[in-house]
């Protein structure tokens, strides 16, 4: 894939997100044919956004994800400075097609993590977050049938990031084993579904370490004030208009979005 292929493709799919127009799938003339054509794309339309990023999203980090986007690894997207919301949020009506959600552990950073050819050691990266918080990720696709796109497309449309609620910072996290924190989603006041820190590659850490290694792979690193997410710690569950989403995390707070 060449620069003017990228171009293309980021093109068509910031006019998709502009004008909330799905497309079916990127022509033959600009699809992605790998990940690194995806991501190629992806930094081509993160330059169109002409937006402030304010961090990165890691997705398909749990197995019930991989089932849903049909993958077998994750894979990362950038998040646009207007998509963070703080709790408790209202998600006007019209601004996501897919209505799912995701309650994530997700960290901030105080120092950067620039590309090098060295890996990230796990002590290293956690040295350099700042807060962990509770969350809602509300993913979203600029394609009609997302489900059938396929990595290198789902790469290409930013990791199908969308919108994302952070709660307020959460106190003494860092002597806890994340992996047995315990979440719970609740839709209209009721339980729908719960998971734990162990469903993210087996802790929230390991998430920020693959992302700042796969970063730096990249020749990209991440930066002191950009906020990270993990993936969805329990399953991704379908929500509608009217309903109100709250992922408690015990001790560690809570994150709500209410959808318009």
């Amino acid at each position: 894939m060449d620069d003017s292929q990228a171009q293309e493709a980021a093109r068509l799919l910031h006019a998709a997100w502009r004008d909330q127009r799905p497309i079916s799938a990127l022509p033959d003339s600009c699809r992605p044919q790998n990940l690194d054509d995806g991501y190629r794309i992806q930094a081509a339309l993160a330059v169109q956004h002409d937006v402030p990023i304010a961090g990165y999203k890691v997705g398909a980090t749990n197995e019930s994800a991989q089932r849903i986007f049909d993958v077998d690894a994750p894979f990362f997207g950038r998040l646009l400075a207007p998509s963070l919301h703080d709790s408790p949020a209202d998600i006007a009506a019209g601004a996501v097609r897919l209505h799912i959600i995701e309650a994530e552990f997700d960290f901030t950073m105080n120092a950067d993590l620039p590309p090098r050819e060295d890996v990230y050691a796990r002590d290293e990266v956690m040295a350099a977050v700042e807060n962990l918080h509770p969350a809602i990720e509300i993913p979203d696709s600029r394609y009609e049938n997302w489900r059938d796109a396929g990595m290198p497309q789902l790469v290409a449309d930013n990791a199908i990031a969308a919108l994302l609620v952070l709660g307020p910072p959460a106190a003494d996290w860092r002597e806890l084993d994340l992996s047995r924190h315990a979440v719970t989603v609740n839709v209209n006041g009721e339980a729908v579904d719960e998971g734990s820190g162990a469903n993210v590659l087996g802790d929230p850490r390991n998430v920020l370490v693959w992302l700042a290694n796969e970063l730096s792979a990249r020749g990209l690193g991440l930066q002191a004030g950009q906020v990270i997410t993990t993936g969805s710690a329990a399953n991704v569950i379908q929500v509608k208009p009217g309903d109100v989403v709250l992922a408690d995390f015990g001790d560690l707070g809570v994150a709500q979005a209410s959808f318009g």
